[in-house]
């Protein structure tokens, strides 16, 4: 595996590589769930770059950009291990210059996850179309648990005609059924027993939704009950376009879910 620093270095590199790019843009403190999207570009790719740059432009004032978890000796020796071709590895400097060109996320970005930190998706949409320039990857691969981050990327790679493939892929969990994230670092032992009701709650609608349930306000009333005492963000019901909808389609329908934990966000979600 070869380590890249520079944006020039991983020009240069590219202009040499020939066959199907596998990429997995990650902002590093690598999981279970990281490496299922590592060994699926692997298993579907001749070649595999592996991004690790936690992107400032997407955090908000107070968040947590400065403690974000860092892990990078261990994420090496993850991608090492995943047989990854080429980690790229760059500093803000390399990626970003004091005026920049922006990029404006669309409308439906500030609902959600929009509506609670407003010009995120325009951070998020500004460091991937970068890395995607970069890479000029076949594939690149991204988890479902950020359903609108997914959503909105794939608008961008539609609305700007992007030579590149998207592949969603599945939630991976925890034994105990909590969705990975690298936030979950933050949780102590009791936090993480009572977060094990988010998944419970999406569960559950599932099984509501497969029993013939379609009111979308029952399940919601139903998560609800589940997640109490939580503080609980948001739950919605949606379809794949994000819009809230009443009447359930099972092949158009996201639930999505968010709870906190002091300054900790807890995102999940089950696509039907």
């Amino acid at each position: 595996m070869q380590i890249i620093k520079t944006v020039e270095e991983l020009k240069n590199i590219r202009k040499t590589l020939k066959g199907t790019i596998g990429f997995v843009p990650t902002m590093g403190a690598l999981h279970d769930g990281h490496i299922s999207l590592i060994k699926k570009a692997r298993e579907e790719n001749e070649i595999v770059i592996v991004s690790i740059f936690v992107n400032p432009t997407q955090f908000l004032k107070g968040e947590d950009l400065s403690t974000y978890p860092r892990k990078e000796e261990a994420d090496i020796k993850i991608c090492q291990m995943c047989k990854v071709d080429y980690l790229f590895m760059p500093d803000i400097k390399t990626m970003y210059e004091e005026d920049e060109v922006l990029i404006k996320a669309p409308q439906n970005s500030y609902v959600l996850e929009g509506f609670t930190r407003p010009g995120h998706f325009d951070g998020v949409l500004q460091v991937v179309l970068k890395l995607f320039n970069l890479t000029q990857a076949t594939n690149a691969y991204f988890g479902k648990k950020d359903a609108q981050q997914l959503a909105l990327i794939q608008q961008m790679v539609k609305n700007l005609f992007l030579p590149i493939n998207i592949i969603p892929c599945d939630i991976v969990r925890e034994n105990s059924g909590l969705a990975m994230s690298s936030r979950n670092v933050y949780l102590s032992i009791e936090q993480k027993q009572e977060a094990l009701k988010i998944s419970k709650s999406i569960y559950m609608a599932g099984n509501l939704i497969a029993k013939g349930e379609r009111d979308a306000n029952i399940v919601k009333d139903k998560i609800y009950e589940v997640l109490a005492p939580l503080d609980i963000e948001y739950v919605k019901v949606v379809d794949k376009r994000f819009d809230e909808i009443e009447v359930i389609e099972p092949s158009n329908t996201i639930i999505l879910v968010v709870v906190r934990f002091g300054n900790v966000r807890l995102l999940d979600n089950i696509w039907m």
